[in-house]
């Protein structure tokens, strides 16, 4: 988004289905995305907010799921959103070592705009997701604040930049420069249309693996590329799947389960060292944090229905992926570390994806 060259506009199309208007997660309405990045010398890290809606999170939870595909990680949060099915702050993004203070400021910016939790309601589950960037980051440095995080939450909006950018700017993928991409599709049900969108930090995976559109590209590449031949995959990756489809806490899991579909359609085999986690939320339903003393009517879609959700999610995945990618940078990091861009090579050695 933003101007930028993304998949697409490569000529290449991933999946069956539609894509909503911007391609992005935030074709889910309500949700918005926000990145502060931090581009100084061995400091290349950054934080990124996706925000469920614009309304008090706290107040008005959204249906929410969790997955761990491989659990080689340390995301914050899970094990509330498993056991009561619900999220309930914004969902950030950043580096392996600064998950501490990332989620200190969450809880503070939590607290400023809901005075009653911790005094006459409970306490508050942040959502801190991370992948280590320690290649292209002096990650001991710890260089994220709190005023990044505020940044990132006050910068959200419906339009967004992809690659290297947020907590994207050291990640890596394939070997190649990763980060940020996002992706959507619609689905159609004889009751209506529905959004499903993905947004993806990427890091993990090696050269040889890469398949863009069923093309071995990262074949290709490797006879180009001597130095990262003998990368191993020691990265991680973090979905965050966003719908406005009617489902239960359940379902919802079913779907984002999928996800890993797409995942290894870009050539993922999920190596012992990667942490694949997936987070999903569903805005079709908004539980009150209060007790109404009356029943919380929770719509769902029948289980007959679900196959062209698990579709989606799976393309929406492949291409967020991808477009993180071919939207990253070149960047030259800590003690002189750095990773081409995949775009960048394609022109340099005149590789087609088509």
């Amino acid at each position: 988004m933003n101007g930028q060259k993304r998949l697409r506009d490569y000529g290449i199309i991933i999946g069956k289905l539609e894509t909503g208007k911007r391609n992005a997660i935030t074709d889910v309405e309500g949700v918005t995305v926000g990145h502060t990045t931090l581009n100084n010398k061995d400091t290349q890290t950054g934080v990124t907010a996706i925000i469920p809606h614009q309304g008090n999170i706290f107040k008005e939870k959204v249906i929410a799921a969790s997955h761990v595909i491989n659990g080689f990680g340390k995301t914050m949060g899970l094990m509330q959103i498993t056991e009561l099915g619900t999220i309930e702050t914004p969902i950030l993004l950043t580096n392996t070592l600064s998950i501490g203070v990332t989620a200190d400021a969450l809880i503070e910016y939590m607290l400023e705009h809901n005075e009653d939790i911790g005094r006459t309601t409970g306490t508050v589950n942040p959502i801190v997701c991370e992948c280590n960037d320690m290649f292209l980051n002096d990650v001991r440095a710890r260089k994220i604040t709190k005023d990044h995080v505020f940044g990132a939450i006050a910068n959200a909006s419906a339009e967004f930049d992809e690659g290297s950018v947020g907590a994207g700017r050291g990640m890596l993928c394939y070997s190649l420069k990763g980060g940020i991409g996002t992706s959507s599709r619609i689905i159609h049900m004889e009751h209506g249309s529905y959004t499903i969108g993905v947004l993806a930090l990427t890091n993990f995976g090696t050269l040889s693996d890469l398949v863009i559109a069923g093309n071995p590209i990262g074949q290709q590449l490797k006879k180009q590329l001597t130095q990262t031949n003998k990368d191993k995959d020691k990265g991680s990756v973090i979905i965050i799947v966003a719908t406005d489809l009617p489902v239960s806490e359940r379902q919802l899991n079913r779907i984002i389960k999928r996800a890993v579909t797409g995942l290894s359609r870009t050539g993922s085999i999920i190596t012992t060292g990667s942490g694949e986690v997936v987070i999903g939320f569903s805005t079709a339903t908004k539980i009150p944090h209060e007790n109404p003393y009356s029943s919380v009517p929770i719509s769902a879609i029948h289980e007959e229905d679900i196959d062209v959700a698990f579709r989606a999610v799976g393309e929406a995945t492949e291409e967020a992926v991808l477009n993180s990618l071919i939207t990253a940078t070149h960047v030259i990091g800590r003690d002189g570390n750095e990773r081409p861009a995949l775009k960048d090579l394609l022109r340099e050695y005149n590789i087609h994806l088509l």
